[in-house]
């Protein structure tokens, strides 16, 4: 039976008093408990340099060269917070309830009403820290609005956001392991949980510049991987992104909730052929000034700027007036796939809608124009210092959009179309962020628990650092609370050797099998398959048309892969190898999660079930519940764990 350990108590007050009454750790006992963290993007460094702050003994590690190369540093439009510095009707509860109602009513409200709760803390750490956040004339701290919100809550350093609060992390946690608190594993990946009478004990890492298998102990292990949106082939993530160590985790007990929860993001970079191998996000504070439209008229072939406004359909503003451009990204990316599906589509794919700045570069050219005292300013006069405010607020954005398609977004309308980006699945976890299996955490969006069924703009950054430095913190200290008598188990144990050695033959099978095909078609074709039949929209034939496409090709992957180099040095094509098997593995169940939620809510569109006007139709008699998948060797069984609302009451959602 899946226990939530949500506190007693109304809502608003449950985290205090959970604070009030938690076990603690007194600072003498903090030097003998070891603390191992996966992952040092936001989650996983301002977990490690807090941990290691309070006095315990953590080690951290990621397969990337620096932490300061965790994925966290790609994020670009900024941070949310209910600080309600414009004065504009913002609070922790309107925080709360956005961020329940964007998920379609398919998250756990205690955990959200404590991230809108601590996220104000948020905001101070970092100015504490340094980052540089855009400001207001007069120095105050700027904010912009994104979708699902009629406010304006989002903190942001340009377009730059996720690598300002990195460095901001990066640089508490190098603190830390200056002092000695914490010592850091550089190129290392995770590549088993050792669970010792019930309890998570330590890892198996490999060290992926010389090939050897490692073991490591601690009291208490922390996973902070990040998501798994690569399972797409085709996704934002960094190519290196995987769910290696959320998938070693889950089949050594730790249940996966909500893995057919996958975030499509509607303003990215359109595909342009089979030879690309990620896509690239622009910003959704993007789509805070500009416009979407495309064509009246289908198959339009005229150049964006020779369609005169009459004959655009500014297709968001007319069907959802009250928020238009700034609904949630679910809805923003199921409106684009509708509008190029039904012949609006622009560019040589037609797979594509317009973002335009041309009404907001005029209508800022007008503002500072008065601002400086320019009667009857002329038209060029308006768009240039238009484009100077546009330049200030985005000018990043624009310039790495200049560079990809050779096009000037000052000028032409930008080319966006949905993309995979965000995963609002993960390993279930409790209120404590505890897994199901005792003394193993998951943080950050290697879990499942803030965002339900769609995640809002901005709220990835807050919810990886609310984990890492105000959670966590907290939480674990009643795990280790009772951990104090546990003396350091040597590696030598038979249960680490155990690990080691069905580590070790699996990348022996791998390398061994000397097929014919590589780990990048194999992981290729499985995202075609993915996007294909649980992507953007999903139903029942197509679904278990893709269940057994992949065990099909799960079967040919360990057939007939070709694994090149040795095992005992670096081997980018072993490391691969290895992420695609997971993510073969990962991709039947989410097919499998897709196919039993027999409903629409936020990203998860089955196609047999939705309103008259083509909007998600949830079922909440049947379907209010976190699935919670256990692996059992040759299948999966699924746990519920029925989702209470005390205080957010599903209605059906509306952004008209």
């Amino acid at each position: 039976m899946l226990n939530s350990n949500i506190p007693a108590g109304p809502l608003d007050s449950k985290w205090e008093d959970y604070k009030g009454h938690v076990k603690l750790v007194n600072p003498a006992n903090k030097r003998s408990l070891e603390v191992i963290i996966i992952g040092t993007g936001l989650a996983g460094a301002s977990a490690a340099a807090s941990l290691g702050e309070l006095g315990y003994k953590v080690k951290a590690f990621c397969f990337q060269d620096s932490p300061r190369r965790a994925h966290s540093i790609a994020a670009q439009g900024g941070i949310n917070a209910a600080k309600n510095y414009q004065n504009d009707g913002d609070s922790v509860f309107r925080l709360f309830y956005d961020t329940i109602k964007g998920g379609d009513y398919r998250a756990r409200e205690a955990n959200v009403h404590r991230l809108a709760e601590v996220s104000a803390n948020i905001i101070d750490q970092c100015v504490a820290q340094g980052v540089p956040f855009a400001r207001e004339y007069g120095g105050l701290l700027s904010n912009r609005s994104f979708g699902g919100t009629q406010v304006q809550r989002t903190f942001y350093a340009a377009g730059q956001t996720g690598q300002q609060l990195l460095i901001g992390a990066y640089q508490a946690l190098e603190r830390q392991v200056a002092l000695g608190n914490v010592e850091m594993y550089t190129r290392h990946e995770m590549l088993d949980v050792v669970v010792i009478d019930g309890k998570a004990r330590g890892i198996i890492a490999r060290n992926l510049i010389t090939g050897e298998l490692e073991r490591h102990f601690g009291h208490a292990v922390l996973l902070c991987s990040g998501g798994y949106g690569n399972v797409f082939y085709l996704s934002t993530n960094a190519m290196g992104s995987n769910v290696t160590a959320a998938w070693k985790a889950h089949k050594k007990g730790a249940y996966f909730g909500n893995p057919c929860f996958t975030q499509i993001h509607p303003t990215c970079i359109p595909v342009t052929g089979d030879h690309q191998s990620k896509l690239t996000l622009m910003s959704e504070s993007l789509r805070n000034d500009g416009r979407i439209w495309v064509p009246k008229q289908k198959n339009d072939p005229r150049k964006p700027n020779e369609i005169p406004e009459e004959e655009r359909d500014y297709y968001l503003e007319r069907r959802y007036p009250a928020f238009g451009n700034l609904v949630p990204r679910d809805v923003a990316s199921r409106a684009a796939k509708e509008r190029c599906d039904a012949g609006y589509g622009v560019g040589s794919s037609r797979q594509a809608v317009y973002l335009d700045y041309a009404s907001a570069i005029e209508r800022y050219g007008k503002i500072e124009c008065r601002k400086h005292s320019i009667e009857n300013p002329s038209p060029e006069e308006i768009r240039k210092h238009g484009m100077d405010v546009v330049k200030e607020k985005y000018g990043n954005l624009f310039d790495m959009y200049n560079k990809i398609t050779g096009e000037d977004p000052y000028t032409t309308p930008m080319r966006i179309y949905p993309a995979v980006h965000y995963t609002m699945g993960g390993l279930w976890v409790d209120y404590e962020l505890m897994t199901t299996v005792p003394g193993l955490y998951a943080l950050g969006e290697a879990n499942f628990s803030d965002h339900g069924a769609n995640r809002l703009g901005a709220s990835a950054l807050m919810q990886g650092l609310a984990d890492g430095y105000f959670v966590i913190p907290y939480t674990i200290g009643n795990y280790l609370a009772g951990e104090i008598r546990t003396a350091i188990i040597p590696t030598s144990h038979p249960a680490f050797e155990a690990a080691e050695k069905a580590v070790a033959d699996r990348i022996s099978q791998l390398k061994h099998i000397n097929g014919t095909q590589s780990p990048e078609s194999f992981h290729k074709r499985l995202g075609k398959i993915m996007w294909d039949k649980c992507g953007m929209a999903r139903n029942e034939a197509g679904l278990k048309e893709a269940i057994e496409e992949i065990r099909a090709l799960k079967a040919e992957f360990w057939r007939d892969v070709r694994v090149t180099g040795e095992i005992g040095e670096f081997n980018p094509e072993l490391d691969k190898a290895g992420r695609v098997a997971d993510f073969i593995e990962l991709g039947e169940l989410m097919c499998m999660d897709a196919l039993q939620r027999r409903e629409s809510c936020g990203g998860h569109f089955r196609e047999e079930m939705q309103t008259e006007d083509g909007e998600a139709k949830r079922d909440d008699e049947h379907f209010a519940f976190v699935a919670a998948w256990e692996y059992k060797g040759d299948g999966w069984d699924l746990h519920k764990e029925n989702l209470e609302f005390e205080v957010a009451h599903p209605t059906q959602r509306s952004y008209k």
